[in-house]
């Protein structure tokens, strides 16, 4: 587990209360397909540094002991050595094409940690957004059941209806049941974050809201054209796409190469006994050494190279075509996410407008039922408006942060609320 991850945990009540921050970085420590990602990566580190070791010789011992029809032994021992000296440049082209893999896979890493910061602020926002709406909803829910039971009084009292008093308890029972639908819909949400951060589902997961402050400076809203720098430079899928280019030219150089020479240099020592008769002498009379360089030039290959090359001459073009097009959809996404984060910052001010009228609304609506000043009618029409806008604020509130925030990663800007 990661320090920050550590940190974040509190141990009154046997949980953990999570920040943002400690969301991110605990997944980032313990997220198990990340995890493998990194495996990746090390294997990628580990094929590089075994590229290298193919410009040294190998060198092999053998030994041997044969029983013959007249029961005597013999047997040899020797040391074998080879080492290419040239290949068409193959084992260059090789060490190269691994040393791009490697650079690419840390650019995969970080893609991979882009997708999951933004599930994880999908997952924390959505929590976050009904547990603030849990609060609402509780509050009106105890208010409905005061005016349930003010409505109880005037109907004994012959002071409204019984139709009006029946409506009164509709709303109260409905009133509970939003608060039970948000409760399970929050400990959904906490459920997919715990999944994203490869926690027990059984662990208790307590999430902490940021200050009013952090949400204020969201607002300050960078330009269409400050996101598009940024994320152009910033997002490693132009990098991926760019390095698949390098890997293929390397790729098709390699091709290349198999019509070119290859020169071995061989070496051997050895030496053996046909018996055990005198056989520290055949063992000094046999001893013999041997060195020379060998050479291989494809002549007719049923064209399989020149097939291998074509082949390579297509994936890179391919890979140039598939960077063209990441860079089409990359300015695309960048413009879209904007004019969304924009939109949702409107309709966030918007309903934040609308919630303050209708709260201030109903407030005077339930002292007037109270006086018995209005019908049980006209209050529920201002309740439920209040419902309607403190749904529509929290809702549009909560996508505001998460358009503020995926634009943020897109930008490589640090997440943290």
């Amino acid at each position: 587990m990661l320090a920050g991850a550590g940190k974040a945990q509190d141990t009154v009540s046997g949980g953990n209360r999570f920040t943002l921050e400690d969301c991110l970085n605990y997944a980032f420590g313990n997220n198990y397909s990340l995890q493998s990602i990194r495996l990746a990566e090390e294997a990628k580190e580990d094929a590089y540094q075994q590229s290298k070791k193919e410009r040294l010789p190998s060198l092999n011992a053998s030994a041997s002991e044969n029983l013959g029809n007249d029961a005597s032994l013999a047997g040899s021992v020797g040391l074998n050595a080879n080492m290419t000296l040239y290949q068409g440049g193959n084992i260059g082209y090789a060490i190269e094409q691994s040393k791009l893999q490697k650079e690419q896979s840390s650019f995969q890493t970080l893609q991979y940690k882009n997708d999951l910061t933004v599930k994880i602020l999908q997952a924390f926002l959505t929590a976050l957004g009904n547990e603030e709406l849990l609060k609402y909803q509780e509050a009106v829910a105890k208010a409905s059941e005061e005016q349930m039971k003010q409505g109880e009084e005037q109907f004994r009292y012959g002071k409204i209806l019984e139709s009006d008093y029946l409506l009164l308890e509709a709303q109260y029972a409905n009133d509970k049941n939003n608060v039970t639908d948000t409760k399970i819909s929050r400990d959904n949400s906490l459920l997919t974050l715990k999944s994203l951060l490869s926690m027990p589902s059984s662990e208790h997961l307590q999430i902490i809201s940021p200050d009013t402050a952090s949400v204020q400076t969201m607002a300050l809203l960078p330009t269409v054209e400050d996101v598009l720098e940024s994320g152009m430079q910033t997002l490693p899928d132009l990098k991926i796409s760019q390095y698949n280019i390098d890997i293929s030219k390397v790729g098709l150089q390699m091709s290349k190469a198999g019509y070119l020479p290859t020169v071995s240099l061989n070496g051997s020592i050895g030496t053996g006994h046909s018996d055990f008769s005198g056989f520290g002498s055949q063992l000094s009379n046999r001893f013999n050494r041997q060195i020379g360089v060998s050479v291989s030039m494809p002549i007719f290959d049923n064209s399989r190279n020149k097939s291998k090359v074509r082949q390579s001459q297509i994936a890179l073009q391919q890979a140039e075509l598939d960077k063209k097009q990441t860079e089409l959809d990359m300015e695309q996404t960048l413009v879209t996410e904007h004019q969304t984060l924009v939109s949702a910052y409107n309709k966030y001010r918007t309903t934040q407008i609308r919630q303050n009228a209708c709260s201030k609304t109903f407030d005077v609506y339930r002292a007037q039922f109270g006086a018995g000043a209005i019908t049980a009618v006209d209050l529920l029409q201002q309740q439920n408006n209040y419902i309607s806008a403190l749904n529509d604020y929290i809702q549009s509130k909560y996508e505001f942060i998460l358009k503020r925030k995926i634009i943020d990663v897109y930008m490589g800007v640090e997440i943290k609320m």
